[in-house]
């Protein structure tokens, strides 16, 4: 936000984060909370305008939101639905593209058909950060939201770099011509092979690297400047930015296990609490645009907003045009049919109506040239702004307040919980039999007795913990044992916490000590609560 005064940006940091804070109390979705105290906050005089900078969102704030989610996604389940992913990440976005621009083109006249074509590329990829957070609040299927994460994670590389493109056809008025298409086609299949293959590479060294630091704040610390570096070194080399980032995040995440525990606590920890700030900046800055939007539009400002609100019918059903002949066609095919199993439209259903807009549409839309002494600007840009912001508002209050209601309504939920619940039990005992093999081998005459049956008391412990979740209700049968030892072991901990802060208190340890002997007691307390 350049420009802006810095009292006003740390105002917006602390009342986003307290509007965040009330919605996880009252059990709603955060974004969508921000996003109507800040539309009602345009509306209070004295409340500064607070422009959102388009280098801001996409260099410091989607880098790292991107990677963060990388971080956390499955490479395994992504690569199983990896066809569905990219129909809706490359397919879809190039669909919502021709759509919305060619509806705009014909709602609009005086919108030439290259500013429409900008308009339809910058709402075309919904953020899945909204959609996210409901389904798994609600326990949306595990499939479902896999593809939700990886369209999310992946279609903003495409929509960005067909936004350039079309961007500069709408500047050079050259739109249509088959040079120009050549050439969006070549810049399109130079991001995306040229950003896979720094991400990998990137990805690849910086594991080696942070392997050989062996000091966990100083591998968070490079962790955290990671998806900067990436993404602009791959802009830098007029790659995509988003995929190198995306796949660099995908690699580590793959390869976390390798780090220490001490470092896998601390990025997790470091990451969510970054997440969260972002999140509550851009979804409150996306509600603070109202005012800025409308002031660019003068006395065209009903006509437009009619218009606007088409376009926004016009981007929600094409996702339902797009979603349900993809999945239902192919099965067409007998062979197709035979391989895979029936499919109930509910599933599809959701993933259609999950197709929130966010502030990268509005930080696209931010980035089109307003025209000056730097260059020529684009025509119609006032409307592709608002447009887009209606879009992106819309669909965060129309399909993100509803789609709560309409996943209890349909019972789109996972079915896999119990499923899981057996497989974590059985592979817990197949880890408590290798540690106990493990202690049988250690175990010799200088170990004392009592520490090897400790030793194997807690590895069955942490066995039986999941076979104890099996098939039983709290209510029938009562408190599972590894839940009374949780329990009464948590009491214990504040017990012995309490201790050490009196004796703090009382002058017979030092304060670097009782940190120290709480980061123990911490570190139990995290296990107990895994």
């Amino acid at each position: 936000m350049t420009g802006t005064d810095p009292h006003v940006l740390l105002a917006v940091f602390v009342v986003a984060l307290g509007v965040t804070a009330l919605a996880r109390r009252w059990a709603i979705s955060a974004p969508l909370l921000l996003v109507v105290v800040g539309l009602a906050a345009s509306f209070v005089p004295g409340v500064p305008v607070v422009p959102l900078d388009p280098d801001l969102v996409l260099f410091l704030v989607l880098p790292p939101l991107l990677y963060s989610a990388a971080l956390q996604s499955s490479t395994l389940r992504l690569r199983e639905n990896l066809r569905r992913i990219s129909q809706l990440a490359v397919g879809l976005v190039v669909f919502t593209t021709a759509v919305v621009g060619l509806a705009a083109w014909l709602l609009v006249p005086e919108l030439p058909l290259a500013s429409a074509l900008v308009l339809g590329a910058v709402v075309a990829p919904p953020d899945a950060v909204a959609a996210a957070s409901i389904g798994r609040r609600l326990g949306l299927p595990r499939r479902i939201m896999t593809i939700l994460e990886g369209e999310s994670l992946l279609n903003d590389a495409t929509a960005l770099t067909l936004f350039r493109v079309l961007l500069a056809a709408a500047l050079s008025t050259t739109i249509g011509t088959g040079t120009t298409i050549l050439h969006g086609l070549e810049e399109f299949a130079l991001a995306a092979v040229g950003g896979v293959l720094i991400g990998a590479v990137a990805g690849f060294v910086l594991h080696r690297v942070r392997l050989r630091l062996a000091d966990e704040a100083l591998e968070s610390s490079v962790g955290l400047l990671v998806p900067f570096a990436i993404y602009l070194l791959a802009e830098e080399l007029h790659t995509s930015g988003v995929l190198a980032v995306v796949i660099a995040g995908l690699y580590l995440g793959h390869k976390a296990t390798e780090a220490g525990y001490a470092t896998r606590l601390q990025e997790q920890a470091v990451w969510k609490a970054l997440d969260t700030l972002l999140e509550a900046l851009v979804f409150a800055l996306i509600g603070l645009q109202l005012r800025v939007v409308v002031d660019g539009l003068g006395e065209d400002a009903a006509r437009i907003l009619l218009v606007s609100l088409a376009l926004l019918g016009v981007t929600i059903l094409a996702r339902f045009v797009w979603v349900f002949p993809t999945i239902y066609l192919p099965r067409l095919v007998p062979r197709v049919r035979a391989r895979s199993p029936a499919l109930s439209w509910r599933g599809p259903f959701v993933i259609s109506w999950a197709g929130m807009r966010g502030v990268v549409t509005l930080a696209a839309a931010f980035a089109v040239p307003a025209g000056g002494p730097a260059g020529p600007g684009m025509p119609g840009r006032d409307v592709v702004l608002f447009a887009a912001f209606v879009i992106t508002v819309g669909t965060l209050l129309v399909q993100g307040l509803t789609l709560p209601t309409l996943i209890r309504r349909l019972q789109v939920r996972d079915k896999d919980t119990q499923r899981d619940v057996l497989d974590e039990a059985a592979v817990k005992q197949a880890a408590a039999e290798a540690a106990l093999t493990r202690l049988d081998e250690l175990a010799d005459e200088s170990t004392p007795g009592h520490v090897s049956e400790q030793l194997r008391t807690w590895a069955q412990h942490r066995a039986n913990g999941a076979w104890e979740r099996l098939g039983r209700s709290d209510d029938e049968i009562g408190e599972a044992p590894s839940v009374a030892f949780t329990r009464v072991r948590r009491a214990m901990l504040v017990a012995e916490r309490e201790t050490f802060v009196r004796f703090r208190d009382l002058g017979r340890i030092d304060e670097g000590v009782l940190r120290e002997m709480l980061r123990e007691l911490d570190y139990e307390e995290a296990m107990l609560d895994r």
